[in-house]
């Protein structure tokens, strides 16, 4: 490397010229009058002591310029060098260095993470409802079986230090379809209490029936029936019947079937309506909400007529939270007040557009199209009913509806804190629940 320094030689040079120019005209000017044969001699001693003085004063020049290129211009250059060094060296970025599993893993610990899991879950069918003159009045029948189907829900969790604070559905694709249930309701005017009785002559309903070799669900299919079938009834089992049809015995679901010539003398009134007084004893923030309400079909239409259900959805759909009761062993009046909660008395965009008044299927980040639609309000009534006894209401293993057994996901209790546990982000969900049921058990 050379070394470049800022001091100017040419002016050494001149210097130097200068000097001798100046000592020889010394010797020039001595005056006349000096000793010829001491001039020679005078002038030696003259330059020679010109001379020294020059070398010495140009050893300290030289040295001056020595000793200011080591420290100033060394200095000046080794900055530059470690200046070009550490600019050659200096990442602008590190990102190809960077581990995004520990980093992650890290923000984990100290923070919040996210995380979404995919699971293939049920997607419950549809209750559809139809009346049927040629019934006694109220009398319910199965003439299509509901059938499940699959899907696909995307969850998204949410941890802070390894606790899940939250929860949310994001997305759902459906993998296989469901099929609806069709119920019958009978609108004859007449009503029966007639209760079945083993050794009967009964007659299936639905457009097809499964044998089992047990009273559950699960349990192993040995015939299918069409509607019309006759069958004879051998003995019964909570929701089911056990049944003979030709050479073939079993158990088939007790909804689907239905008596044929009833006596006479056992057509008789509806059961006499139980008083407020009987049907509020019980009422409580902690009543279990797996029992009915005991509330009569002209009972839940005179506690729906208000003047706040300005488009009398809930008025002229008080039945089927009649309904709910008689076929899911579930408290109508809890789930109408749900429905009047979630909806605002059917007044939400979601409740009007798609006939959901539970918001059912919305999801935080994109309610309104994530809410399932509806092609009328009982099916939403029927629908979150069956969810309620099948995932929050009863524990694991619990018979419920149809001889299925409850999953019991979601169970904490058959309470309002409980259901609000898993089923409502808002703490406060089962207090604004529990006020719109005591308004309407009031109304009686």
């Amino acid at each position: 490397m050379k070394i470049k320094s800022s001091f100017p030689f040419t002016t050494i040079y001149s210097l130097t010229k200068e000097i001798i120019k100046g000592t020889m005209s010394l010797g020039d000017n001595m005056g006349a009058k000096d000793k010829v044969r001491k001039k020679q001699k005078i002038e030696i001693k003259i330059t020679l002591k010109s001379i020294i003085t020059f070398l010495a004063f140009l050893i300290s020049l030289l040295y001056c310029v020595i000793f200011y290129n080591y420290y100033f211009g060394r200095n000046q250059v080794y900055a530059s060098e470690a200046l070009s060094y550490e600019v050659q060296n200096i990442s602008i970025s590190k990102a190809q260095k960077i581990n995004l599993e520990e980093i992650i893993e890290q923000n984990a610990k100290e923070g919040k993470k996210e995380e979404y899991i995919v699971e293939e879950t049920v997607l419950e069918y549809i209750t559809k409802y139809r009346n049927n003159n040629r019934l006694p009045k109220g009398q319910m029948q199965v003439v299509q079986e509901g059938r499940e189907g699959k899907q696909q829900i995307t969850t998204k969790k949410t941890y802070e230090k390894d606790e899940l604070i939250a929860e949310e559905h994001v997305s759902s694709k459906v993998t296989k379809a469901s099929v609806n249930k069709i119920v019958e309701i009978g609108t004859a005017n007449y009503s029966s209490n007639y209760k079945v009785k083993v050794g009967d002559k009964l007659f299936v309903t639905s457009d097809r029936l499964s044998v089992m070799v047990e009273p559950m669900e699960q349990a192993q299919k040995i015939a299918t029936l069409t509607k019309g079938n006759e069958l004879k009834l051998l003995s019964i089992e909570g929701s089911w019947y056990k049944i003979s049809c030709g050479s073939t015995i079993g158990y088939v679901k007790a909804e689907s079937t239905t008596y044929l010539d009833s006596n006479p003398e056992e057509e008789k009134s509806e059961t006499p309506s139980q008083s407020k007084g009987q049907l509020t004893a019980n009422l409580s923030f902690q009543m279990p909400l797996n029992k009915p309400s005991g509330l009569s079909l002209d009972q839940f239409r005179k506690i729906f007529s208000d003047d706040k259900d300005t488009n009398q959805i809930f008025k002229n759909n008080a039945e089927y939270f009649y309904y709910i009761e008689k076929q899911y062993n579930i408290n109508g009046v809890f789930v109408a007040a749900v429905g009047i909660h979630e909806s605002a008395w059917g007044s939400s965009k979601i409740a009007k557009d798609k006939n959901n008044l539970f918001g059912y299927g919305a999801y935080d980040a994109n309610p309104y199209n994530g809410a399932y639609s509806f092609s009328d309000y009982s099916e939403s009534i029927d629908l979150i009913a069956r969810v309620f006894v099948k995932y929050y209401i009863n524990p694991k293993g619990t018979v419920i509806y149809g001889g299925e057994k409850a999953e019991g996901t979601y169970y904490n209790g058959p309470t309002l804190s409980g259901i609000n546990t898993r089923y409502a982000s808002d703490k406060n969900w089962a207090k604004g629940v529990y006020n719109h049921m005591q308004y309407l058990y009031n109304k009686l």
